[in-house]
């Protein structure tokens, strides 16, 4: 073992714990605020570990072991194997890519919301939405809501060019090693063996490839969650990776410091990347007057999904995408509105995610939820509208279609 990570058996057994933090803490050149905030914990009682002077419970050793990448063997949280940790992490300069990784990706989640009004600062007010940190492109957002319907969306399932993918070498610095001297090959990589939500899989989903609220049409074609993901949440970490340890950074500050969001350029360039939209529908419940209008959030888990995970979101949201890997599911879930339902069961009622697992597509005109909620739009106690398509949270890479208002 590397003599930096060599612990004493003179010392109490909450001493070596502290020694252990603070080498693999060094190590990763992260500051002690830092890390004591992924732990969800003070600065003040991480110093107190480090030097031996607090006791370490299980659940934080098992902390350590999650965000600077000790393995748990030296943490006494399993026996030592013939082979060596789990995670092949004994290597100094792999466990401390690791944990410098995790403890910037967790402080990501932490703070979207100041990265996404420092994001914003990139672009030029006409691109910008008002009392938001959302980008739009030429087009994008409808002069008023437009009735759902109105919408016409068309479907090329040819392959598409992308330009850029994330694993250019402008990555390198948000892709942690995953062996000595070789890095995670994408972000979702990195993710999925290092930080995983409860919700990780790349699911087969819808590709913006143009259009515009004005002329009301809107054309796709197919990519990939993770697609989405190895662009957005690689430049959502380049960005809190450079700013983490400012008070209060500049876009000036940081000229030269975000090598690939350079990279990725214009963010409406609908070849650049893969532009992967989420449907976000604002749920309005209306009451009898003189009762003001409601609607519904939900904050968004780190623990449980991937992107701009840590903010409030309206509910539902979801990705826009099929059902299910099935060719079937394809144009048969080709819809805004078929998307929006099947959130709302998932996330009001509390009925299991569509999963791809069934053998046949979706019977819609069969299933009592939707033909209840397409027929309270027939008798106009339900209005559905579309009010446009925004990148944000922040222009990490994030897409979203802003696709309903509701009453009800």
């Amino acid at each position: 073992m590397t003599s930096w990570l060599r612990h004493s058996d003179r010392t109490g057994p909450d001493r070596q714990v502290g020694i252990l933090v603070r080498e693999y803490r060094l190590a990763s050149g992260l500051n002690q605020a830092a890390v004591a905030e992924a732990l969800g914990i003070t600065q003040q009682f991480l110093s107190q570990v480090e030097t031996g002077v607090r006791k370490v419970t299980l659940d934080q050793r098992h902390g350590f072991m999650r965000v600077l990448g000790i393995p748990a063997e030296e943490l006494g949280l399993a026996g030592r194997s013939r082979h060596g940790s789990a995670l092949h992490e004994t290597s100094a300069a792999v466990a401390s890519s690791r944990g410098r990784w995790r403890v910037q990706r967790h402080w990501l989640n932490r703070h979207r919301a100041e990265l996404g009004d420092l994001a914003a600062q990139w672009h030029a007010l006409e691109n910008r939405v008002p009392r938001t940190t959302l980008i739009a492109g030429d087009g994008w957002l409808a002069d008023r809501p437009l009735e759902l319907q109105s919408l016409r969306l068309r479907l090329d399932e040819r392959p598409q060019a992308v330009q850029t993918t994330g694993a250019e070498p402008e990555t390198l610095s948000v892709r942690p090693l995953r062996i000595p001297s070789t890095p995670f090959e994408t972000y979702s990589s990195a993710v999925k063996h290092l930080d995983p939500p409860q919700l990780f899989e790349s699911r087969p989903s819808y590709r913006y490839l143009g259009g515009s609220m004005s002329s009301r049409a809107m054309n796709f074609g197919l990519a990939t969650y993770f697609d989405k993901l190895d662009v957005s949440e690689a430049l959502a970490h380049e960005l809190a990776a450079a700013t983490m340890n400012h008070t209060e950074p500049t876009t000036a500050e940081l000229r030269g410091k975000l090598p690939f969001r350079e990279l990725v350029g214009d963010p409406f360039d609908t070849a650049g990347r893969a532009i992967v939209p989420a449907v976000t529908t604002l749920t309005l419940r209306l009451r009898r007057y003189p009762a003001d209008p409601t609607f519904l959030l939900h904050w968004r888990d780190p623990a449980r999904v991937a992107t701009a995970a840590g903010v409030y979101d309206v509910i539902p949201a979801g990705e826009f995408q099929p059902s299910g890997v099935a060719l079937w599911d394809r144009n048969n879930d080709f819809s805004l509105w078929r998307n929006i339902v099947r959130e709302f069961s998932e996330e009001l009622l509390g009925q299991p995610e569509h999963d791809g697992s069934r053998s046949s597509p979706i019977d819609y005109p069969r299933w009592p939820l939707y033909e209840q909620l397409s027929d309270a739009r027939r008798r106009g106690r339900l209005s559905a509208f579309v009010l446009g398509l925004g990148a944000g949270r922040p222009h990490l890479g994030c897409d979203d279609l802003d696709g309903g208002r509701h009453r009800r």
